[in-house]
């Protein structure tokens, strides 16, 4: 059992005036609370709020405060399942809204994660700059889905939220029977008490907001009746009906619609625009050039607004508009590579990691092998499901948006500026998102939005991006180039090695395109899944070179870690390979001393069993978002077509909290990282981005999908990632297959047989 006793925090600052002492101050006091927001939940008749997550109903129903979106990895039920958990209600009677922006509801986990240490470094620097991110990280509370952190960060919160309510509820209840709390518990969503009395919490609950209990109690892991469990998804109903509410659905009364055409080539801009050519077709109500107002790094374009979209989209193909190149006319896929290749050559980088000396030993007289390997990963584009879109209205100096994002407080803060209005006039619509991997961290599409909301006379307008404006305006999962030097001593043990890579900085990006600040400095997300590894080599380095782009460019499914674990692991294979050992068992003695890393790459493997004739089994094993996880591809290949036939996944995530949605999110990551180690690819020409749908962005279809088994490996570790974590391993596991089959190491992708 975990108590928690509550008590006010006091800190003195004395006769310390100067600032300096004021940061330390700071610097030394814990992180404010996550109970209470700076506002009460708001609450309907018979409804109370017991904290900043939760309120109960007279009739016992309890509504939890959703502060990460819902696009499809099942979140919701999760976050309800630890309320459910601690406040002991069964889960049927919980329901959701969308939790309101305040800075309780911000993602520290997230931020935390994204320092640059290594996952084995203990050292005191890790742990004072953890503390520093995650006070900073709660003053700054940015409500944010992404980097596979969600339960993570809410793990703490919601179960103390829920056990703060069922112990205000139980002080309510020993108060009605004049009995001490210790002599009554709960269950089911009830209070009850030796003498067999009971009262349910919706009775209780009026009562309880003015109770004060002394201390809560975390239930014990080992009570769990929830957590654990498999759990269908409570959000399945909703989505199987139709009923479930999507970005796309907004429909408020007068609704107009606009379409949009942006620049073609990278970096142009808008020379000029006759609104006067369309403005007489049916439907057309205005013509808006919103470039001036897409916010720092936007792309030019100009919008049609109509009655229809269908009459807003007819407009706007017959909108004559003149472009002004810039200066990225020239920029192409080869030019970018290039680049890449000659900043690698002539840059040092940064170095995440370093212990030993590996370029000396490179060049020992222990090195009696040398192993060398360049890799490569292109320019991919998100391709979600839901198309780009924003519904606003601007009127009398309020701002309502409809969107489906993964940044609620981001993009009211941002619309706010846009709009000239304070962040309390803009009302956020939050929906259910139609796919996000990381797309809809953006928020051009609500700057858009805004800017032609401003022209419409208070009248509610839809932004609509075509399939092909998204794939052309993408902000795309980076370019990457890498390189590896090993050496190899007698008996085939790895004594060097040597890591360096390019690619532009994703980070560096975003915080100017969001937040109109100057990137500067390392980017974890460009070495992720390369310094980080697990592998132990007595010499190693590991450093990565950024090099500026004027591609844009964005988070993708599991960022860095989705080309770096492909790199990594075809490497590791080739290791093996020159020293003559089977891939596994290479992979064992690297990870001596890794007893989770073994023992998800051993239940991998006892479940692929022997690959079938005519087919091979590929392994690959990689850490991201504290998750590990180890894949088995069994492919053949046929008329140099590579096919998966299936894929084993073994997971170890800590706690899972619900395993029905564990491997829900295996099978998915599967099949997204397939659809990229396949097909994926962006090129560019003329400065302009060649792929415009999914005839020439093709995903792996139905018939082309292989058969996903996942085990999910015991542990009593805290939860970590899921939603990431099992797309890195897709692509090595398969190349390494190939290797097998044919003998042809694949270093590009996407994998093509010669």
């Amino acid at each position: 059992m975990t108590q928690i006793k509550k008590s006010r925090r006091r800190f003195i600052l004395g006769g310390l005036g100067a600032a300096g002492a004021l940061v330390v101050g700071w610097g030394v006091m814990p992180p404010r609370q996550r109970l209470n927001g700076a506002h009460p939940l708001p609450v309907v008749q018979g409804e109370v709020a017991l904290n900043g997550w939760i309120k109960i109903a007279a009739d016992g129903i309890v509504t939890v405060a959703m502060h990460r979106s819902e696009m499809g990895q099942g979140i919701h039920t999760a976050l309800q399942m630890l309320v459910a958990e601690e406040l002991d209600v069964p889960i049927h009677m919980i329901r959701t809204m969308h939790a309101p922006v305040d800075k309780i509801y911000g993602n520290m986990a997230m931020l935390a994660d994204g320092l640059p240490f290594h996952p084995d470094d203990q050292g005191t620097v890790k742990r004072f700059a953890q503390w520093m991110t995650l006070k900073t990280a709660r003053e700054l509370g940015l409500q944010v889905t992404g980097g596979s952190s969600s339960v993570k960060d809410a793990w703490m919160p919601l179960r103390e939220a829920g056990a703060t309510a069922r112990a205000m509820l139980v002080a309510a209840a020993a108060q009605e029977w004049q009995v001490s709390a210790n002599q009554c518990r709960t269950e089911n969503g009830l209070v009850k008490n030796a003498a067999g009395k009971q009262l349910a919490y919706g009775v209780l609950a009026a009562k309880a907001v003015n109770a004060r209990p002394e201390s809560f109690t975390l239930k014990d892991p080992k009570a769990f009746t929830l957590i654990g469990h498999p759990q269908a998804r409570t959000d399945t109903r909703s989505k199987t009906d139709g009923s479930a509410q999507y970005g796309m659905d907004a429909r408020p009364e007068g609704l107009l619609y606009a379409a949009l055409k942006m620049s073609p080539v990278i970096g142009g801009t808008v020379r000029h625009v006759d609104e006067q050519a369309v403005q007489g077709l049916p439907g057309v109500r205005y013509v808006v050039d919103f470039s001036a107002e897409a916010g720092p790094a936007g792309v030019a374009g100009v919008a049609v607004v109509a009655d229809s979209y269908w009459y807003a989209k007819k407009a706007l193909a017959a909108l004559p508009v003149e472009w002004n190149p810039g200066p990225h006319a020239g920029l192409t896929t080869e030019k970018v590579f290039q680049e890449l290749a000659e900043k690698i050559d002539s840059e040092s980088g940064f170095t995440y990691y370093r212990q030993g000396d590996a370029p000396a030993m490179l060049n020992s007289a222990d090195a009696v092998k040398k192993v060398q390997a360049e890799y490569r990963a292109p320019f991919l584009a998100h391709a979600a499901m839901e198309p780009i879109n924003c519904t606003a209205q601007l009127k009398e100096g309020r701002l309502d948006l409809w969107v489906s994002t993964q940044v609620p407080s981001i993009v009211v803060d941002v619309a706010a500026r846009a709009a000239g209005i304070p962040a309390e006039q803009v009302n956020l619509h939050m929906s259910f998102l139609g796919g996000g991997f990381g797309r809809r961290l953006e928020v051009d599409m609500v700057l858009q939005a805004v800017a032609v909301a401003r022209k419409t006379g208070g009248v509610p307008v839809k932004l609509i991006w075509s399939r092909e404006e998204d794939i052309t305006h993408d902000v795309y999962r980076p370019a990457a180039l890498a390189r590896f030097s090993a050496a190899l001593d007698a008996q085939g043990r790895v004594i060097a090695y040597d890591n360096k890579s390019a690619s532009g900085s994703i980070t560096h990006q975003v915080l100017k395109r969001t937040f109109g600040l100057m990137g500067a400095g390392p980017d974890k997300t460009t070495a992720e899944g390369e310094f980080d590894t697990a592998y132990q080599f007595p010499h190693q380095k590991i450093a990565h070179v950024i090099v500026p782009t004027p591609v844009p460019l964005g988070y993708w499914r599991s960022v860095g870690h989705s080309h770096n674990a492909f790199f990594k692991e075809s490497f590791i294979d080739e290791l093996a390979h020159a020293a003559g050992k089977q891939p596994a068992a290479f992979r064992r003695e690297l990870l001596s001393n890794q007893r989770r890393h073994l023992t998800v790459l051993d239940a991998a493997l006892n479940k692929a069993g022997a690959a079938p004739e005519g087919r091979a089994h590929g392994i690959a094993l990689h850490r991201s978002f504290g998750t590990i996880v180890a894949q088995v591809a069994e492919v053949s290949v046929h008329d140099r077509q590579i096919r998966v036939h299936r894929v084993v996944c073994a997971v170890d995530c800590g706690i899972a909290v619900n395993p029905n949605i564990i491997m829900q999110q295996m099978e998915s990551a599967v099949i997204f990282g397939l659809s990229a180690a396949l097909y994926g690819e962006v090129t560019i020409k003329d400065g302009q981005v060649q792929q415009t749908n999914f005839h020439d962005y093709a995903v792996l279809r139905m018939n082309e999908a292989p058969h996903v088994e996942v085990v999910i490996v015991p542990s009593a570790e805290p939860p970590e990632g899921i939603g990431e974590p099992g797309v890195p391993p897709v692509a090595p596991a398969v190349a390494n297959a190939v290797f097998i089959l044919t003998g042809q190491r694949l270093r590009s992708l996407p994998l093509k047989l010669s």
